[in-house]
């Protein structure tokens, strides 16, 4: 697979050798996956602002996003960084939107995404009107403080909207244990609602940025019974990424109209072959979250099952973008200067070979020789035995793209130095392991580490 140009095709074989059996039904409904996504607009460049990170060699422009009937999005500068940019980013959506969420099983967790549980269950996912989302300040270890503060952002919020608050999601992203000042937010409602927009995409990608370099979005289009239907999302995330629900923050958006419980299995069933198959650096954030919203603004009839066989186009380019969403947080990892494709093959189970992939792409012995362009296998190799999965150690074969390194359990008499080398100075890079016990298969992507990640890191809060 050229990961670069098409990031969608893979997840057709993922998903039946990964998933239950519902995500097995919904397989068979689905067509084989396009060849390429929306052809992206070539994007601005807009200058560095202060504290800016320079864009990452991985970067891949921002698309050209349409308005989604039902969404209306506003941005604005609340002030909790303390150079000039935004980072305050509301969306208000049409009466009788429904909702679904995916969210962090981090023990810490989050004010924000305590709140989103809370009231996505009580709502059952029923008319959400308005998503809150801020950068600069998590909110996370902030105790009842912090959850007051997050009520009262939403308590506002339905006011000026005329909802409930249970109606407002709430999103945040920034350094942990510090307490969210609401009144940053709060004092600029009355600005955000003047500017609320339609085609507000890739501001609203931009102001929920931390340490990410470039914005990050999605769109593609599906038909539901011959009627068409758009999916737009943007996503943030480029340290602290190892994502297991899901620092990330993902909200995608779409005019079908969905029953909220349709879009919960939809969501949860395609952040396990998307967000949860991506890492950085194997840290999970606090306050990871995916939120899905469904307007019902299209001209594509009510779907109340996630298995109609009508959802099938649909199904598919939601996975589509997901992943999309996913692949670029890794393209976006810190100090990142390799985007690298780890997959394998011949375990016992797909839950087995998810976990060796994982286990080799969160090596930091691994990773630094891809940063180092050195075809290290026998470091693949340590990290296939660390894993503590069943493997046959005299059947298993390392890949680096098409280069065979080792095979049969010892170095592959084909193995050239030369020839390895020079494949290991491509920015795109695929290591493939067959561990030779079974038919369990997985794919993970992740990013090499840098001097700069380091560097990044050290001086995160200064």
């Amino acid at each position: 697979m050229e990961v670069a140009s098409k990031p969608v095709e893979v997840m057709g074989q993922t998903i039946e050798r990964a998933l239950d059996p519902l995500a097995t039904a919904l397989k068979r409904a689905t067509q084989k996956r396009p060849d390429k996504q929306v052809e992206p607009a070539a994007p601005a460049a807009p200058a560095l602002a202060k504290g800016a990170l320079p864009v990452s060699p991985l970067a891949v422009p921002f698309p050209k996003i349409p308005p989604i009937a039902g969404v209306q999005i506003a941005t604005a500068r609340a002030g909790y960084y303390k150079h000039d940019r935004e980072d305050l980013m509301v969306m208000r959506f049409a009466r009788g939107t429904s909702a679904a969420g995916v969210f962090t099983r981090h023990g810490i967790g989050s004010a924000p995404v305590d709140w989103c549980k809370k009231h996505l269950e009580m709502s059952k996912g029923a008319d959400a009107r308005a998503l809150v989302v801020n950068a600069g300040c998590a909110n996370s270890f902030t105790g009842k403080p912090g959850a007051d503060a997050v009520r009262r952002v939403a308590s506002a919020v339905a006011k000026r909207f005329d909802c409930r608050q249970r109606d407002v999601m709430v999103a945040s992203t920034g350094v942990i244990g510090v307490l969210l000042d609401d009144a940053k937010i709060t004092q600029r409602l009355p600005d955000i609602e003047t500017r609320l927009t339609d085609d507000g995409w890739a501001g609203a990608a931009r102001a929920i940025m931390t340490t990410d370099t470039f914005p990050k979005g999605a769109y593609a289009e599906a038909m539901i019974d011959g009627e068409k239907v758009k999916i737009a999302g943007i996503c943030k995330g480029s340290g602290m990424i190892a994502p297991d629900m899901a620092t990330m923050l993902a909200f995608v958006a779409t005019d079908a109209a969905i029953s909220p419980a349709a879009l919960q299995t939809l969501a949860s069933l395609y952040t396990r072959t998307t967000f949860n198959c991506v890492t950085v650096d194997g840290d999970r954030s606090t306050n990871d979250t995916l939120l899905l919203f469904a307007t019902g603004q299209s001209n594509a009839p009510n779907i109340s099952r996630a298995g109609d066989k009508r959802l099938a186009d649909f199904r598919e380019k939601l996975e589509g973008v997901l992943l999309d969403l996913a692949l670029q947080l890794v393209r976006d990892g810190e100090g990142a200067s390799k985007f690298v494709k780890i997959n394998v093959t011949g375990a016992e189970s797909p839950a087995s070979a998810r976990k060796i992939a994982r286990t080799i792409a969160e090596s930091p012995l691994v990773k630094t020789a891809f940063a180092g362009e050195d075809a290290n296998w026998g470091r693949i190799a340590m990290a296939v035995g660390r894993a503590d999965e069943p493997i046959d150690r005299d059947r298993v074969k390392i890949q680096f793209g098409p280069l065979v390194a080792a095979q049969d359990g010892l170095i592959s008499p084909t193995y050239d130095e030369a020839k390895m080398s020079a494949y290991m100075k491509n920015p795109e890079l695929e290591v493939s392991v067959d561990v030779g016990v079974g038919r369990g298969a997985a794919s993970v992507w992740t990013c090499d580490l840098t001097k700069q990640y380091v560097a990044i890191n050290g001086d995160y809060r200064s």
